[in-house]
């Protein structure tokens, strides 16, 4: 019985590889470039087209918040500081156009950065060499059914956190789409929608560097079945890639209303302070 188990998990393993060997090739920039990867066929960049698109309508929304923004403040003296150096209001209108319309180049930096930071972090790690999936899965059929069963946990551990790759390229090209209609926030004194909208954009790709190390650190270590203990470590990297998001989400994001913690506790002892003049 165990035998015609190992066998089965072995024949999944040998039809699974036929997919990794290409999923492993070029994950990097089809996750940062996604929109190139699904019209592969018909050439072109479909983010460029749509980017575009909210370029414009994010523009119009920038000059129309900084006209009413500045009507309220100097004219109706109903919003803002109208003592306040109207230089300012216009240094943030000039710093939301500026993102606007320069942010596809500076993506392609940031792109170029992150790229170059992997590279030189899978060669830190010992992981960007050309695997050996069939000796892999023709060793795991000699180490019976243990091993067999954990090689199979670690291929669909792989195949989720592929999926999640595509996600996150997909979560990237929306971030890309619409940063102009974000840079609108810029125009607030707090930053707007735009700090949020930022720090979930850097969030996002430092999430695939480190899933991206952690996949490429975890198949060294479970190809290298050698060593008992590198089955456990590689699939234990696995599934610590595909927590990443959740791992980071704790504290990149920043609390809402400016103040964190203390403000909300000052605001709940003011709150508690009128209820009981209230009640005398």
């Amino acid at each position: 019985m165990e035998v015609i188990l190992v066998l089965l998990i072995v024949a999944v393993l040998n039809g699974a590889i036929v997919y990794i060997d290409e999923m492993l090739q070029e994950l990097v920039p089809m996750t940062l470039y996604a929109d190139q990867y699904m019209l592969a066929a018909n050439g072109g960049s479909m983010v460029d087209v749509l980017f575009d698109i909210m370029l414009g309508f994010g523009i119009s929304l920038i000059i129309l918040k900084f006209l009413k923004k500045g009507f309220e403040c100097y004219v109706m003296w109903t919003d803002g500081d109208p003592d306040s150096e109207p230089v300012g209001l216009v240094v943030r209108f000039m710093q939301a156009m500026v993102v606007a319309v320069c942010f596809p180049v500076m993506y392609g930096w940031m792109g170029e950065i992150a790229e170059d930071l992997i590279d030189q972090l899978m060669t830190a790690i010992g992981a960007s060499t050309e695997y050996d999936w069939q000796t892999w899965v023709n060793g795991i059929s000699t180490l019976g059914l243990t091993t067999a069963i954990f090689g199979l946990i670690f291929i669909i551990c792989y195949f989720m956190l592929y999926f999640q790759f595509l996600m996150r390229g997909l979560e990237i090209m929306i971030l890309r789409i619409g940063m102009p209609m974000a840079c609108v926030g810029l125009l607030d004194n707090d930053k707007g929608v735009f700090k949020t909208y930022i720090n979930k954009f850097f969030q996002s790709t430092l999430a695939v560097v480190i899933q991206i190390c952690l996949c490429k650190l975890g198949v060294g270590m479970m190809l290298n079945i050698g060593i008992n203990m590198n089955v456990f470590w590689g699939l234990a990297c696995m599934v610590l890639a595909i927590k990443t998001p959740a791992f980071l989400r704790d504290f990149l994001i920043p609390t809402t209303g400016g103040g964190g913690a203390i403000n909300n506790i000052y605001h709940s002892v003011r709150l508690v302070g009128m209820a009981k003049n209230l009640a005398k």
